[in-house]
């Protein structure tokens, strides 16, 4: 059972650039106040019972949590104009039918997304009903622990081993300087997909938003790594699971180099406010394709006039599984 502490401040936090406050939704603060006044009448014994919400009223609203790293993560207001997917999706939706909740945090992998505790946090605020969006593998590629040697990257010890097997490996982390298990992506997945229904919410894998890197005037996208991973772990755990990497891919390779670039700060990774808008309306593309889940049924103005996505195109620059 939630404790009464807590209700007072619920942990629904947008993050924001290093060193900023964080971005606190303002409808999760007038949910934890009213449910903190519901708890305590129930133990002072004041009330039998509470009754559930009315249809339309905020609490019976669902949502739509949105977990990942710094591709979907939302920012303050920055020189370099960076922003992520999830910052930018709930204009897509109507805000009376689904609400969006972005916890994506930079710089995070599947792994310390859940170590450094931004998982169970999100968790607490999770009911039945609503949906997870899981979105990792940008950052798993890193070392498990030191860097190897010659390595010029920073010291971050936040690697998985690669695949989705259940190989585990026993290291002193050289950043908390404690004891941990580190596991496979496929794992830190399959725990986010457990974890999520035993809420009684519905989790959803995507695949990584594309870099900004071409070939020969192409975009390039294998079936490999963790596209694939997780399109298994999808598979295997019978998650609903939207290939958005491919869908940005083609969306990029109609583009051409020189207006997919304008998308991008200053590196191929991560996007400012247009390529932001952009790869979230790409999301609602596969979210509205995704069968026996109501997401057409809730999306804005805007986001009706977004097609749901059809599969990959005859000349898809990605391959198929």
């Amino acid at each position: 059972m939630v404790g009464v502490a807590q209700l007072v401040e619920p942990r629904v936090v947008i993050s924001a650039v290093v060193g900023s406050s964080p971005i606190v939704h303002p409808i999760s603060r007038i949910n934890g106040v009213l449910r903190l006044f519901a708890g305590l009448a129930v133990m002072a014994g004041c009330v039998g019972h509470v009754d559930a919400a009315a249809p339309g009223s905020p609490a019976a609203v669902p949502t739509l949590f949105v977990a990942g790293d710094s591709t979907a993560s939302s920012y303050n207001p920055n020189p370099k104009n960076q922003q992520g997917w999830g910052a930018v999706l709930q204009p897509l939706f109507d805000e009376s039918k689904l609400r969006v909740v972005d916890v994506a945090r930079g710089g995070r992998s599947s792994r310390t997304f859940i170590t450094e505790g931004h998982w169970d946090r999100m968790l607490e605020q999770v009911s039945a009903g609503d949906f997870v969006i899981i979105q990792f593998g940008h950052n798993d590629s890193g070392a498990l622990n030191q860097e190897p040697p010659g390595s010029t990257r920073p010291l971050r010890a936040r690697g998985t081993i690669q695949g989705i097997g259940n190989e585990s490996e026993e290291i002193d982390n050289v950043i908390t300087g404690k004891h941990e298990t580190v596991y496979s992506f496929g794992w830190y997945l399959r725990k986010m997909i457990a974890d999520t229904r035993s809420k009684g919410a519905t989790p959803i894998l995507l695949t990584l938003t594309k870099t900004n890197n071409w070939t020969d005037g192409r975009i390039p996208c294998t079936a490999e790594g963790y596209r694939l991973w997780t399109w298994q772990t999808a598979t295997n755990e019978k998650t609903a699971f939207v290939d958005l990497t491919r869908i940005i891919a083609d969306r990029f390779q109609r583009e051409g180099p020189e207006e997919v670039t304008a998308q991008f700060i200053d590196d191929t990774v991560h996007t400012n406010l247009t390529g932001a808008e952009a790869n979230a309306r790409d999301a609602v593309a596969g979210l509205r394709a995704l069968k026996g889940l109501p997401f057409n049924s809730k999306l804005s103005k805007s986001g009706r006039a977004i097609h749901a996505d059809r599969g990959p195109p005859k000349n898809s620059v990605c391959p198929g599984f």
